[in-house]
């Protein structure tokens, strides 16, 4: 089974109310229907996940924490926070993105198969 690191923007998308703006109402439909099939897949998610899902509007946020339950949480490890800190020295993101580099140092550090996620800004680059 494949191991899948779930990322904010996935729970974000699942949660979210449907939206009028057609590109985000597929991103949203693509997400439940992933969803829907997610038993196939080993999912985790992180403390840094966990927490950026319980931001914001209360109702949505009670939405996000529903769909977190029952996913495994990935131990925070030193690896993952030296990595991260070389991704943003290194340039390979900016530094308002060290929370995205935390994402993907985890996933790496703990030897994920895929990155889950709808944030094409700064971890789904192309």
């Amino acid at each position: 089974m494949h191991r899948v690191y779930v990322e904010t923007s996935v729970i974000s998308y699942l949660a979210a109310r449907p939206s009028g703006n057609l590109v985000v109402a597929g991103h949203q439909q693509v997400t439940r229907d992933w969803w829907d099939r997610r038993a196939r897949f080993e999912l985790f998610v992180s403390e840094a996940v966990l927490q950026e899902a319980m931001r914001g509007d209360g109702a949505a946020a009670r939405q996000r924490a529903e769909a977190l339950e029952g996913i495994s949480i990935l131990a925070t490890h030193p690896a993952a926070e030296s990595l991260a800190v070389s991704f943003i020295t290194a340039a390979a993101l900016p530094a308002k993105a060290a929370i995205d580099a935390i994402h993907v140092a985890l996933a790496a550090v703990h030897g994920m198969d895929f990155l889950l996620t709808w944030n094409c800004t700064h971890i789904a680059m192309q």
